[in-house]
């Protein structure tokens, strides 16, 4: 119940921050004088209904994602990744991030928007920082290797997988 409520919070205050924008910024057009208040109006619509349907996929992605945890597990970081090799064709930027390393309090899972690729458990991994890129070994068997896009997020997941007790 705690996490659907989690999730219901995080996409209200999505769709609130949207809302606010779009108020903001026509508020920012009429006070300014640059355009007459039915030509912002008729731009704010279309990027409501836009804000609309990101703040609800966001708000599904979420959803399943927390579906997915087990009783008394809390997610302790969530990061967006890169694929290390060039030859990876990026997701166009309106998809946003395709792939995210979400480490909890049990583990690390790796997912592809609400696709779940992999899981696996703290006692079962090895986690090695290579430079950039951070190595995830599963019972001996490389499970990835990414570049996470936040700046410092690699050191925040080696000293939470050091904090369980991983090599």
């Amino acid at each position: 119940m705690d996490k659907d409520n989690a999730v219901i919070r995080r996409a209200r205050t999505v769709r609130a921050t949207v809302s606010a924008g779009i108020a903001g910024a026509m508020v920012i057009g009429l006070g300014a004088g640059v355009l007459p208040w039915w030509q912002v109006l008729a731009l704010a619509l279309p990027a409501t209904g836009l804000a609309g349907w990101t703040g609800s996929r966001i708000g599904r992605i979420d959803g399943i994602r927390a579906a997915r945890l087990e009783p008394g597990e809390r997610v302790i970081g969530t990061y967006a990744v890169r694929p290390p090799y060039t030859e990876h064709t990026p997701p166009s930027p309106h998809e946003g991030t395709q792939y995210h390393l979400r480490v909890t309090s049990r583990g690390v899972e790796m997912w592809e928007r609400a696709e779940l690729l992999w899981k696996h458990p703290w006692p079962e991994l090895r986690v090695i920082v290579d430079g950039p890129r951070l190595r995830i070994h599963h019972l001996g068997q490389e499970a990835g290797t990414m570049l996470l896009e936040q700046p410092g997020a690699v050191a925040e997941v080696r000293l939470a997988a050091q904090r369980h007790g991983v090599a």
